[in-house]
C-alpha cells in the first residue's frame, strides 16, 4: 500500500523515542553531515520574560540532545553554528557572557563527550576568541583529539565569505610560493584551505526558529545540502526533533541537478523542506 512522505512521518512521529531511532536507522540513507543554524534563543527567553542569556544556556540542553541523537545514529560529523561574524556587533555584555558561556559549557560536557568517543573541532577565525575561551577550546580539542566518533565541528567567530576569502587567500599564497601551478587548482585543491579540510560537506542542513535565510554559514559547503527550516526555537529542539528531520532528509531524492534513472523532471515530491507550525504540533503531538 502507497504511503505518502507525510504520512510516512506522521507514522514515525507516534513510535516512542527509543523505537523512532531504531525506524530511523533500518530506513538507510543517513546523512555523514548534519549542519544546524541554532536560532531562536533569544525569543524563546523573551517569550519567558528573561534575559536573552536564559535563552543560551537553556539552548546547551538541545547541544547534548542533538549531540547524543547524532552519535548513536553513527552520523559522521554534526556541525553546530555557534559565533558567527555578525553576533560580534550584538551588545558587549551579550558577547562576553557568550564567550564565557563557552567556556563553561565546554568544561562542563567534555567528560561526557569524550566517554561518547565524539571529537572536537571548531571552524572559524578563532584567533579573534577572547584568549580565556580559546585556551579553554584549544583544550577541548586536544583533550578528546584521539576519540573516533562523532566529529562535533563548532562554528565560532564564522563567516562563510570570510572562510571562503581564508582559502582564495591560502591558493594564492600556494601559488605564489610555487607550491600549485595554475592548472593543478581545482575544487578539491580550494577546499584544503578552508578553516577545517577534509570534513564531509553537510547532507542536511537544519535551521530553527523559522527563518528563511542561511545567514553567511558554509557558503561554499552547502551548496547541494537538503535544507529543513523548522519553527521550533532551538531550546525547545531535541532528540525527536532532529530524528524526525533526518527522516524527512532520508524521503529526499537527491539528483544534484541531474535526474534520476527512469524519473521525469516534473515529479512533484510531497516532503517539504519547510516545515510549519501546524505540521510539527501534528508530528510532535505523540511524544514518549
Amino acid at each position: 500500500m502507497y504511503v505518502s512522505a507525510r504520512d510516512d512521518l506522521k507514522n514515525l512521529a507516534a513510535l516512542s523515542t527509543d523505537d523512532l531511532y531504531e525506524a530511523v536507522k533500518e530506513r538507510g540513507g543517513l546523512p555523514a553531515h548534519v549542519a544546524i543554524i541554532m536560532d531562536g534563543n533569544g525569543r524563546w527567553a523573551s517569550k519567558r520574560h528573561l534575559p536573552r542569556v536564559a535563552g543560551h544556556r537553556a539552548g546547551r540542553h538541545s547541544v547534548r540532545a542533538c549531540v547524543t541523537a547524532a552519535g548513536r545514529l553513527g552520523l559522521e560529523v554534526l556541525t553546530l553554528y555557534t559565533f558567527s561574524q555578525e553576533n560580534f556587533n550584538r551588545p558587549a555584555a551579550e558577547v562576553k557572557a557568550l564567550w564565557s558561556f563557552l567556556e563553561e559549557t565546554l568544561a562542563g560536557e567534555q567528560a561526557d563527550l569524550d566517554r561518547r568517543g565524539v571529537r572536537l573541532t571548531a571552524s572559524g577565525d578563532l584567533d579573534q576568541l577572547p584568549a580565556p575561551a580559546r585556551k579553554c577550546l584549544q583544550g577541548a580539542m586536544d583533550a578528546l583529539a584521539g576519540n573516533t566518533g562523532l566529529v562535533l565541528n563548532l562554528a565560532l567567530a564564522y563567516g562563510g565569505r570570510q572562510e571562503i576569502l581564508h582559502a582564495a587567500l591560502e591558493l594564492c599564497r600556494r601559488l605564489q610560493a610555487g607550491e600549485l601551478a595554475p592548472d593543478q587548482v581545482d575544487e578539491k585543491v580550494f577546499a584544503q584551505g578552508l578553516y577545517v579540510p577534509g570534513l564531509p560537506d553537510p547532507d542536511l542542513l537544519i535551521r530553527t526558529s523559522g527563518e528563511m535565510r542561511l545567514s553567511n554559514f558554509l557558503l561554499w559547503q552547502c551548496a547541494y545540502s537538503e535544507l529543513l527550516i523548522t519553527p521550533v526555537l532551538w531550546p525547545d529542539f531535541r532528540e525527536r526533533e532532529f530524528l524526525l528531520a533526518v527522516a524527512d532528509y532520508q524521503g529526499r531524492e537527491r539528483r544534484f541537478g541531474a535526474l534520476a534513472p527512469g524519473r521525469e523532471s516534473s515529479r512533484a515530491r510531497e516532503g517539504s523542506s519547510i516545515w510549519d507550525a501546524a505540521r510539527w504540533k501534528r508530528l510532535l503531538r505523540v511524544k514518549s
